[in-house]
């Protein structure tokens, strides 16, 4: 008999388990096609925009010192989510391209859904994974990102993001009126550019040259370049053209997330080329119980920056006193994101009275629009 404490600790971390709700979506759209194909898409982030009001709002704060033993459960889901992934992936590539029953537009649009689920769960999951010490999950985090060609984004978000976010020096946080369109072919550049010069600059400092074994990129490389192949071998050209496709829609899922998390928040510039140091109000945050479960928290940004090795399930609530809150939860957001002018009325205004309230003694913000060079040379 299963003793009561393993059930009610499975029961608390469940809802954290849904994703795995999103897996049949994918399998019903493949086998019927048509309108099924509607499924994976209208499952996640159309779901969840519906549900979100509904399922209200959680303020409550778990025991931030609670130990990994305690958390088996929530961690399970994070650990089993690359096998899970790589099955969907290589296997919807299998399946298309073996039974020919669906159509070219029909395929375009079930990968779309493919890459929606490993964008707006794989990303989260690996980006969980790869602020924790294990290796084991750190190594997960690789296998994650290799599957969308995004393996950089571990070291810009390490190196780069975490240190420097809120300033200009910084690619994904959104700059006040930058729409998205022109911030993800901006990010998708200097996210690399970025991340590449922060490693090479890591190993010049122990006097070794950027070719060095131990840069991660030949890791990064090495994955990418594998799984690729994989799916050229599984599904031949075609197979490789939606591998690709898919991982082009995760990263456009990424970053419409990064863009929501920072939007027009900056840290105030000391001179000589300082910021102050990173605080609860240069991360946007929603509380909505419902987006939290499929994302796993990712919106208690705020303490996600003060603590990032904090696991998902002891991440803090932050009130609005303490730092700015979204109207909805990123789902909702980032529908709105791809549309300027209604993102621009729902938050420039938020913007605006964010900056009044922290930071009434700055007349002018045209310092804080510079993004053209995220990185010294």
């Amino acid at each position: 008999m299963i003793p009561a404490k393993t059930v009610a600790k499975f029961r608390s971390a469940l809802p954290f388990w849904m994703s795995l709700a999103l897996i049949p979506f994918v399998l019903c759209a493949a086998k019927y096609g048509g309108w099924a194909l509607l499924l994976p898409v209208l499952s996640t982030f159309g779901l969840f925009s519906v549900i979100d009001p509904l399922g209200g709002r959680n303020f409550e704060n778990a025991d931030p010192e609670t130990s990994d033993d305690q958390l088996f459960w929530y961690r399970l889901i994070t650990l089993i989510w690359f096998p899970v992934q790589f099955v969907v992936i290589f296997g919807m590539i299998w399946y298309v391209t073996a039974t020919g029953h669906l159509s070219a537009m029909e395929k375009v649009f079930l990968f779309f859904g493919v890459g929606q689920i490993s964008g707006a769960v794989g990303i989260v999951y690996s980006h969980e994974l790869m602020h924790q010490k294990n290796r084991t999950e750190r190594w997960l985090a690789d296998l994650l990102l290799a599957t969308v060609v995004y393996s950089h984004f571990r070291s810009e978000h390490l190196l780069v993001h975490h240190r420097y976010v809120g300033t200009p020096r910084d690619p994904v946080s959104a700059r006040y009126n930058e729409n998205f369109h022109r911030f993800f072919f901006r990010v998708l550049y200097q996210c690399w550019r970025s991340a590449f010069r922060s490693e090479a600059q890591m190993l010049a400092r122990k006097g070794l040259p950027w070719w060095d074994a131990s840069n991660p990129f030949w890791r990064y490389w090495g994955l990418q370049t594998g799984f690729l192949l994989l799916a050229m071998i599984i599904g031949g050209w075609a197979g490789l053209g939606l591998f690709v496709y898919q991982a082009t829609v995760a990263i456009w899922y990424l970053e419409l997330t990064n863009y929501v998390e920072h939007y027009g928040l900056t840290r105030k510039h000391l001179g000589d080329g300082k910021y102050e140091h990173t605080k609860a109000h240069h991360s946007w945050n929603a509380s909505h119980r419902a987006s939290n479960w499929l994302l796993i928290n990712l919106q208690r940004h705020s303490d996600h920056h003060d603590k990032p090795s904090r696991r998902f399930p002891l991440l803090q609530h932050h009130t609005q006193a303490e730092a700015p809150q979204l109207p909805m939860g990123y789902p909702t957001m980032v529908v709105a994101a791809l549309i300027p002018p209604v993102w621009r009325r729902m938050m420039n205004p938020r913007v605006r009275k964010w900056r009044a309230m922290y930071y009434p003694e700055i007349t002018d913000w045209a310092p804080y629009k510079a993004a053209s060079n995220p990185m010294p040379r």
